[in-house]
């Protein structure tokens, strides 16, 4: 663009304020009830239309194409608002996996006395009790320690009421 066409497309941009403007502004009030949130869309509204303008080519009224662009500016505005406030809506539904800070305490005490009382075990008990603490089925169990199911069965029994005892828990 020229310096002259710049000129040109500046001026009847303001102009199209000048006129419609007030119009626009209470559009915007219409949208928005918020005064702060009714001036970021009032300005939201003025650089669509100055974007618009390069291709406004004179197919409807001028105050027909001004309104086009500003509601359909306020619309897109609308819509991600709400696509954000059901995100937001949605992530508030969703708890925070961390315990809390008292809770975090318990549960570390918690397995402190559990690997205190593991450590406390006879060997033979505390192997298949850090297995099955690791998701090992007895099958399992049994082929890592080279033992049938039954001895797994019957040591896991034996440390479970071991470790029941110890930690002052009843069965």
């Amino acid at each position: 663009m020229s310096a002259r066409e710049t000129d040109a497309f500046e001026k009847r941009f303001h102009e199209m304020l000048q006129a419609h403007g007030p119009a626009l502004w209470r559009l915007a009030g219409s949208y928005e009830r918020r005064a702060s949130d009714r001036e970021d869309l009032y300005q939201e509204m003025c650089l669509a239309l100055w974007r618009a303008l390069g291709v406004f080519r004179g197919e409807c009224s001028e105050r027909t194409f001004v309104f086009r662009v500003a509601h359909n500016r306020a619309i897109t505005r609308r819509v991600r608002r709400r696509a954000t406030a059901r995100d937001l809506d949605e992530a508030g539904d969703v708890a925070d996996p961390r315990p809390r800070p008292d809770e975090a305490l318990h549960g570390a005490e918690r397995r402190e006395r559990l690997a205190e009382a593991v450590h406390a075990l006879p060997l033979g008990l505390r192997q298949v009790i850090t297995l099955g603490l690791e998701g090992l089925s007895q099958s399992e169990i049994g082929d890592v320690l080279g033992v049938s199911e039954n001895v797994v069965a019957v040591r896991m029994h034996r440390a479970r009421a071991a470790l029941r005892e110890r930690l002052g828990e009843s069965s």
